[in-house]
């Protein structure tokens, strides 16, 4: 971490430490504290406490709820610049002070409604609002967190991340109380809630992203956006621009093919584009092999024996959000701190050969998800890594019976060896059928994009195009949302409003 950073004074720190527990543990006060910090310290950047704490503090996956960050805030005033630093309007970090902005008008809204009787809708309308947050949380677990961890600070990994789920927990547990009814709960939960989630906020702006803004380059923050917008973003809709440089885009394009090309040329294999390579059963140019992962209708990761992710799947279908930041990253780290001891336990028992196989499984209303851990062994049988295997298993568990016939029908259509037995059935595959040309359909916010979508066969692949947020339209969740959602409900996730949204849609069609 250090060498990333401007010259750092061990000493000066060190009294820092020193100073700070003597403080936080009462065993002198403020006055005497901030006295100390003026004679042994002096002024101080954002970064030094981030270095502190990743050097001189032992890791306790619970400092982040425990440290009260307004006692650090009283200490440090007038010894560090808590100013917010000017960033453009599409700098990642920007894009997490903004959603943090929108979050505090929320939980002003909280605490006004907490003096008054429990009126449900107004509530529900409210928190309808409040759980699109932790969208923010998983950019910053998937994106932010891995760069940081390369420049070797993994605190926030190893004890913010579970500050995180603590809050998008709390949001969810708010939520069942309120639509179970049970209100008094429910209120007495929200001040914990506000206190922490403000709590976490300054944090967040004291100290991880000015400590991210001195750690990570221009260029690495570029690379971010792509990630980011296929994460997705709280309360704001964010404009992706595209690289127009050809070179860069053709890199960019490349991506797989050229880093294998590079790492076999690494170790004596010259190959060029067309070229074949042996694999077990066959020849493969490297473009083959990048297409072939491409449309796997199952997700795979991979993880090597030194436990570090090299490789995932990069299908349109993805079922949990990845970017690339998570190649080359220790594969506890990607975990929710409450999983990490499974997944311990997973690589511990492969490796040992007492286990090669892991299942689990996610089963809710419409939506059965199947994950399985295989261990990966060489011809000698030695540990070589994890391959994780992920695939929505919806659709195939509704099977019933054989079909020995080409069926070309998606989810949503008869299939075409099927009798039409009877007139309703007829009509309802008809409808699903309409040519484009047919009377156009009244697009108002109680539209149900299930409709448009029969109607007009390409505005999903163009609503996609146009908003790289729908992209999880293609995931199973996105299908079963696509049930019952209308333009009025995409307008809201998405953040794009109904009329806007309903403007994109209509410009499309035309």
């Amino acid at each position: 971490m250090k060498e990333h950073l401007p010259q750092i004074e061990m000493h000066k720190m060190e009294e820092l430490y020193r100073i700070e527990g003597l403080y936080e543990s009462g065993e002198i006060s403020l006055d005497e504290a901030r006295r100390l910090l003026s004679e042994k310290v002096g002024k101080l950047r954002p970064f030094h406490i981030a270095y502190m704490e990743q050097t001189l503090k032992d890791g306790d996956p619970d400092e982040c709820i425990r440290v009260d960050m307004r006692k650090t805030m009283q200490l440090l005033d007038g010894f560090m610049d808590n100013s917010r630093p000017q960033l453009s309007a599409d700098h990642p970090l920007n894009h997490y002070y903004m959603e943090n902005d929108e979050m505090r008008k929320l939980l002003l809204s909280v605490e006004d409604l907490i003096q008054y009787p429990v009126i449900k809708n107004q509530w529900l309308e409210l928190y309808d609002q409040i759980k699109q947050y932790p969208i923010h949380y998983q950019r910053k677990q998937n994106q932010l967190y891995p760069v940081l961890e390369q420049k070797g600070f993994d605190r926030p990994t190893t004890t913010m991340w579970n500050f995180d789920d603590i809050i998008r927990d709390e949001i969810r547990e708010a939520q069942q109380l309120l639509e179970s009814g049970q209100e008094d709960k429910f209120i007495n939960q929200q001040k914990v809630f506000v206190a922490h989630c403000r709590d976490l906020m300054e944090k967040e702006e004291t100290i991880l992203y000015p400590t991210a803004l001195a750690l990570i380059t221009p260029d690495e923050f570029e690379d971010m956006k792509l990630g980011d917008q296929e994460i997705g973003f709280a309360f704001i809709q964010v404009e992706h621009h595209k690289h127009t440089d050809a070179p860069a885009q053709a890199a960019q394009t490349a991506g797989f093919a050229q880093d294998l090309q590079a790492l076999l040329g690494k170790y004596g294999y010259n190959t060029g584009g067309n070229e074949t390579l042996d694999v077990a059963t066959g020849k493969l140019t490297l473009e083959q092999i990048n297409l072939i992962y491409r449309h796997l209708p199952v997700d795979l990761s991979y993880v090597d024996e030194n436990e570090l992710v090299k490789f995932y799947s990069d299908t349109d279908h993805r079922i949990f959000p990845r970017s690339k930041n998570v190649i080359g990253r220790e594969v506890v780290n990607c975990h929710p701190r409450k999983s990490v001891h499974v997944v311990k336990e997973i690589i511990e028992k492969f490796r040992s050969g007492e286990q090669s196989k892991a299942e689990f499984w996610i089963n809710k209303p419409g939506l059965f998800i199947y994950i399985i851990y295989v261990a990966v062994r060489d011809q000698e049988g030695r540990f070589r890594g994890v391959l994780e295997m992920m695939q929505d298993c919806t659709h195939i568990r509704e099977m019933q019976g054989s079909q020995t016939l080409l069926n070309w029908a998606d989810d949503h259509q008869m299939p075409s060896n099927t009798e039409v037995e009877t007139e309703e059935e007829e009509d309802e595959m008809e409808q699903e059928t309409a040519p484009i040309n047919a009377t156009p359909i009244e697009i108002t916010g109680a539209t149900r994009l299930k409709d448009l979508f029969k109607r007009y066969p390409q505005l999903k692949k163009n609503l996609i195009e146009a908003v790289p947020k729908f992209k999880m339209l293609n995931s199973p969740l996105g299908k079963l949302m696509l049930q019952r959602a209308t333009i009025s409900m995409a307008g809201e996730h998405s953040g794009l409003g109904e009329q806007t949204l309903i403007a994109i849609i209509k410009e499309n069609i035309e």
